[in-house]
């Protein structure tokens, strides 16, 4: 069977929380060698909310499949060895600041120099050029500085914001950028012997989650987006906050959604459900179920979501149908929603899925042994492939683990090792 369909690709990480190391793990499991170059003290994932020493469920959650080098880049005889290892890689990543690799001597240009051919993945937080472009970002502020939090527009019970997703949003689109990124230069490379650099960002992937928001279309904006953006300025003159914008946000688009009980979630008498209704064909199905004969957003050719009588029917019905549905349990829903073909799910939670038979049969779940900390299970690649299948390999390494495999293959001999070790060059 073959080891995945990047068998024989070399890859030198240099990246930590998130997106960095997502995005080599994935390249791991399609058979790439990743190296992961730690500090000495370990990345600052494998030490957060640690159940271990240097190890933590976030670290082994994102860096399976991979191989430790613990270096202090600060030393010179680090960064030797680094020069030394470039030789022989085919893809660098960096998460870094703009700044931070051409301080340490591990930026696109040095690296280059060694190997003309280098293909150099570059994650920053906001983008190298700019007025954010040195300023320090994780998700939380990436999330922020795009829009993305204002457009979940939820708030704690003291009024501060929160991220709408309840997870790194930002961080996880750029882990799968940083993959595809690489993916793609070394097709280019494959096909001409060229090596590039590639640049992402946690800004630019949290605005294409956001597209359809940020992309502006004169012809079909003027309804909602330039109204918004009209009613921002002038809020914003009188001196009113952030939440007061975006309650007011959130008022203008939910005209759009009255009456909306087509694409949503609900409350059942035991759980909640959500239904995914976007064709007419299929409101209809839904329509058929409830037994709602007419509804003015697929009957109506003057339907105008603003008239006062249509918001008056909307809000009618979606009471009404939040009622039905509240009045019968989980179970009852899905059953008739599923023989109509109305697109539906339970609402579940995700630490009660792995052992769900929709996750088994599908083998989206893989048991890996820790060398450390023992069993474990995880979610599975992204996706498989008939020829050349991803393969979870093993689980996360443990600090520094594979230092002195990974120098003697360099050339290094068990002396010089020693004498890295005595100096904590390496760790």
């Amino acid at each position: 069977m073959s080891n995945g369909p990047l068998e024989g690709v070399r890859i030198l990480e240099f990246t930590q929380i998130i997106a960095g190391p997502l995005g080599c793990m994935l390249l791991a499991d399609q058979g790439a060698e990743v190296m992961k170059v730690e500090p000495l003290g370990g990345e600052p994932w494998r030490v957060y909310q640690m159940f271990m020493p240097l190890e933590s469920k976030t670290y082994q959650s994102l860096n399976r499949g991979k191989q430790s080098i613990a270096l202090d880049l600060s030393t010179p005889e680090a960064r030797a060895i680094v020069y030394r290892l470039v030789k022989d890689v085919d893809v660098v990543v960096s998460n870094y600041r703009p700044d931070v690799p051409a301080r340490l001597g591990i930026d696109y240009e040095t690296l280059r120099a060694i190997k003309p051919d280098l293909i150099y993945v570059d994650s920053t937080a906001f983008g190298r050029k700019g007025p954010w472009a040195m300023r320090p970002g994780y998700d939380i502020v990436a999330q922020g500085v795009s829009g993305f939090t204002a457009a979940g527009g939820r708030f704690d019970e003291q009024g501060n914001p929160v991220l709408p997703g309840g997870t790194a949003t930002a961080d996880f689109a750029t882990g799968y950028a940083i993959a595809w990124g690489a993916c793609a230069a070394l097709y280019h490379k494959a096909m001409t012997g060229e090596g590039q650099l590639v640049e992402t960002s946690l800004l630019v992937n949290a605005l294409n989650f956001l597209g359809g928001t940020f992309m502006s279309l004169p012809a079909a904006d003027e309804l909602v987006r330039t109204a918004f953006l009209s009613d921002l300025t002038a809020a914003r003159e009188r001196g009113e906050g952030y939440a007061e914008i975006v309650k007011r946000r959130q008022a203008r688009l939910a005209v759009a959604q009255v009456g909306n009980i087509y694409y949503r979630n609900y409350l059942t008498k035991d759980g909640a459900i959500a239904v995914g209704n976007l064709s007419a064909s299929l409101r209809q199905k839904m329509r058929d179920v409830l037994g709602i004969e007419y509804d003015r957003r697929d009957h109506d050719p003057d339907y105008n979501p603003r008239d006062p009588d249509t918001i008056k029917d909307g809000n009618a019905l979606t009471a009404r149908v939040e009622t039905m549905i509240a009045s019968k349990p989980t179970a009852h829903w899905v059953k008739v929603f599923e023989a109509a073909g109305v697109p539906v799910g339970e609402l579940n939670f995700t630490e009660e899925l792995d052992q769900h038979p929709q996750i088994i049969e599908n083998s989206y779940v893989v048991a890996l042994d820790h060398d450390l900390s023992g069993p474990q299970t995880m979610v599975a690649p992204p996706h498989k492939m008939s020829v050349t299948p991803p393969t979870v390999r093993s689980a996360s390494p443990p600090l520094g683990r594979d230092t002195d495999a990974i120098l003697a293959a360099a050339g290094y001999s068990s002396d010089e090792i020693a004498a890295f070790r005595a100096s904590r060059v390496v760790g």
